[in-house]
């Protein structure tokens, strides 16, 4: 399909003299799958938990270790430690120890939620393609902008996330960059516009085609494990 390039100076979405990009079909004009999807946010959100719970077990709690009483005769339960879960300040039984949650999920899955996310923003009409967004360096000028646009919350994706940028777009609210690497479904859908640049299509094209960077990492549609983080935790990382 064809869409009109736009630019941060101009109105979004419409056709100007900058011409239009093609965007595949099987790429951006998929049938979105709401259940991928939700199986991809999942795991993303899994991944990023620290695991950092824990509680003291009987043997962890600081005590003493004398017996409360005599084993007969006193008429009570008999007790061997007061550091027992049934007595106050004792250990907890079965309670959490630090652990990962994190799960493995198949490549190709990630890669549907992927293309999923990417295809429901261009049928919502909420997938915007910018000519680029260098040469951008003071946040008040950014922000004056994207108040002209109308956009509060975007999310904005280019192939390499250019310095100056980023530095002018981190003190605005509702907006994270990220590089097309770095494109996750979980970012895509937790925010409204998602506006991508000409450099940042041709990213995502070799990306989800499973083209091999100059590094020589396949980039398969998922990215590395730390491309796909959360809540804007991948600005301009690369992965």
């Amino acid at each position: 399909m064809q869409i009109a390039i736009s630019t941060l100076d101009g109105t979004a979405g419409t056709a100007s003299a900058l011409g239009s990009v093609e965007l595949p079909d099987e790429f951006f004009a998929a049938k979105p799958r709401t259940d991928i999807m939700a199986r991809v946010v999942h795991w993303q959100l899994a991944k990023r938990r620290a695991g950092t719970h824990s509680t003291k077990g009987l043997n962890d709690v600081q005590g003493t270790t004398k017996k409360p009483y005599r084993q007969k005769g006193t008429g009570n339960a008999r007790q061997g430690s007061l550091r027992a879960p049934q007595f106050r300040g004792g250990g907890i039984v079965h309670g959490p120890v630090p652990h990962s949650h994190a799960y493995s999920l198949p490549k190709k899955v990630r890669r549907l939620g992927l293309i999923s996310a990417l295809s429901q923003k261009q049928a919502e009409g909420k997938l915007i393609v910018l000519d680029g967004v260098t040469g951008m360096a003071k946040t008040g000028e950014l922000a004056k902008k994207l108040k002209a646009l109308g956009w509060r919350s975007a999310l904005v994706v280019d192939h390499a996330v250019d310095a100056g940028f980023l530095r002018a777009s981190r003190n605005i609210p509702g907006l994270d960059v990220l590089p097309s690497l770095g494109a996750n479904v979980y970012d895509i859908l937790n925010h409204d516009v998602l506006a991508i640049t000409t450099a940042g299509v041709e990213g995502l094209k070799q990306r989800l085609a499973g083209v091999k960077g100059s590094n020589g990492a396949e980039a398969s549609g998922v990215g590395a494990v730390g491309a796909e983080t959360t809540g804007g935790e991948a600005e301009g990382a690369q992965a």
